[in-house]
């Protein structure tokens, strides 16, 4: 029986323990409104705000600059959302970079529609923009700037404390989407710089469906759902009891957990016999040094990455670009990193996570080479 292995943890991972403990007694027992002045309410309460100090204290904020979501996205539409509805009279100008997710990309469309003017900036081949592009891009309208803290399909850190010293200078408000480095590389907001930080949830070994938006104290922005006074008046609905305990859970398994490294070695090691294997005919996407501690993306030139991938279908991982009616088509971010069609075409993202071992890359290593001489 073939093994199944999994890399594709950018994409999702599987749930910590912790977490699903966590959920249990909300499952079976705690059943009560957490706006509820009662018996039944109060426990629930109680973990949601036990839950919002958990995700604080990774970030190293206050608990009241938590706001629970339903994830990335949600939080990534609040933050440019919310602060164009809030500061129109100051500006509509609104600065990011091509290689962002479509959660920041797309709402940044929209806005368009509604009278906002945004600057995309171009990245260098390694998938970095230049904060000088940043600082060159400011306009005296220009009332929001976001950049991902790193990409989720090559990996590549931004250099956000860079450009949170320029952005701090000119008095404009600064987001990130922390959503693929949370857990995997430091995140505090202080040493960041930032105004508004994303998290996902299934990102970080907590169920789908939930994550948070950092708002620093002071911080004008609209809710983007409006409706009761939950969340401080900041997101209406019901919280989601259940899946803001396993975020806070697995948010102070991540303070706990200090094998990265580790799993950096084994990423390292994986691209080595890589190019052991493949030589020429393999090349790595994303900076070489500052990039996520569990990511390799890599392009087996000639070949094209979803076929690879269909012929070691017990391998999960992604392929970096579309295949329509005998044509590809490299993702967004491999063509703004301006990275070759030959090259591209073949390009399949692995990413490690806690429950990768050597013996899982060696067959993956192994299946890739059948795979390819037999092509």
């Amino acid at each position: 029986m073939q093994r199944m292995i999994y890399l594709d943890y950018n994409a999702s991972t599987p749930i910590a323990p912790e977490a699903v403990e966590a959920m249990r007694p909300f499952l079976t027992e705690h059943y009560g409104n957490p706006s509820s002045n009662h018996w039944a309410g109060i426990p629930a309460r109680d973990a949601v705000e036990e839950a919002r100090k958990q995700v604080a204290a990774l970030l190293a904020c206050d608990p009241a600059e938590i706001v629970f979501t339903s994830g990335g996205s949600e939080a990534n539409n609040h933050a440019l959302k919310g602060v164009f509805f809030a500061n129109r009279g100051k500006g509509n100008h609104i600065i990011t970079t091509a290689v962002e997710h479509p959660a920041i990309l797309k709402p940044c469309h929209f806005l368009e529609k509604l009278g906002a003017q945004v600057t995309v900036l171009p990245v260098d081949r390694f998938g970095r923009v230049d904060p000088d592009n940043v600082r060159r891009s400011i306009t005296p309208r220009t009332i929001l700037i976001t950049v991902m803290h790193a990409n989720n399909e090559v990996g590549t850190i931004q250099p956000i404390p860079e450009i949170s010293a320029i952005v701090r200078e000119a008095g404009i408000l600064f987001h990130t989407d922390a959503v693929q480095s949370i857990g995997k590389i430091p995140c505090t907001v202080d040493e960041l710089g930032v105004d508004l930080l994303s998290v996902a949830g299934h990102k970080l070994y907590a169920p789908k469906g939930i994550g948070a938006l950092y708002i620093k104290k002071g911080t004008e922005i609209e809710p983007l759902l409006h409706g009761a006074g939950h969340e401080q008046g900041r997101r209406a609905g019901t919280e989601n009891v259940l899946l803001a305990v396993a975020l806070g859970a697995a948010c102070s398994l991540a303070q706990r957990w200090t094998y990265m490294p580790q799993v950096q070695a084994l990423r390292d090691r994986f691209w080595d016999k890589l190019q052991d294997i493949f030589g020429k005919n393999v090349t790595l996407n994303g900076h070489p040094t500052e990039r996520l501690p569990n990511t390799a993306s890599v392009n087996f030139i000639g070949r094209i990455g979803a076929e690879i991938l269909a012929h070691i279908p017990g391998v999960a991982a992604s392929a970096g670009a579309a295949c329509h009616s005998g044509s590809v088509t490299l993702s967004p971010v491999l063509a703004a990193m301006g990275v070759p069609q030959q090259e591209g075409m073949g390009a399949i993202r692995f990413s490690l996570g806690r429950a990768t071992t050597w013996e899982d890359l060696e067959i993956v290593l192994d299946l890739l080479r059948a795979a390819l001489s037999a092509a």
